[in-house]
């Protein structure tokens, strides 16, 4: 059953404040409207070891970079609230989520688009489908490998 974009709900909470951070993690904000397209990001993401949170939604998406500080944002460019390219731009302009490295990951992979979204801001740009090794890779250059990837 498709859901309407209204119908989307965050997948993941954070934990609650007394729990335990993870030691070393890097944490990945998700930022996907379509379930699917965030159940197979989040699986991949966890299983390369990072710490993901994920919404569907452009302002939660703005709230949680202020109160959660991932290390990086996946952003979908075609959100239902507001467009990824705004709430990058909203990132961007805030002292306190500037610094956060967004990667902009549309399957709308239009000409242009790739400037349009490095002109809002974002600090790089992936069209679906992705390559999965290349997207891993894209990522590690911006936050470093998860610990559980490192090599022993």
């Amino acid at each position: 059953m498709a859901l309407w974009p209204t119908e989307i709900k965050d997948t993941r909470t954070m934990p609650a404040a007394t729990e335990p951070p993870r030691i070393d993690a890097k944490r990945i904000l998700v930022v996907e409207d379509n379930e699917l397209n965030m159940k197979l990001l989040n699986d991949v993401l966890e299983a390369h070891g990072y710490d993901v949170i994920s919404t569907g939604r452009g302002e939660v998406a703005i709230e949680w970079a202020e109160q959660y500080r991932p290390d990086l944002i996946l952003m979908d460019l075609q959100l239902p609230d507001l467009s990824g390219l705004e709430a990058t731009q909203r990132l961007k302009a805030n002292g306190e989520t500037r610094g956060i490295p967004v990667i902009a990951v549309t399957a709308f992979a239009m000409a242009g688009d790739e400037r349009r979204a490095l002109d809002h801001g974002c600090d790089a740009y992936v069209a679906k489908p992705i390559v999965l090794r290349e997207f891993l890779n894209l990522i590690a250059d911006f936050i470093g490998e998860a610990p559980s990837a490192r090599p022993a």
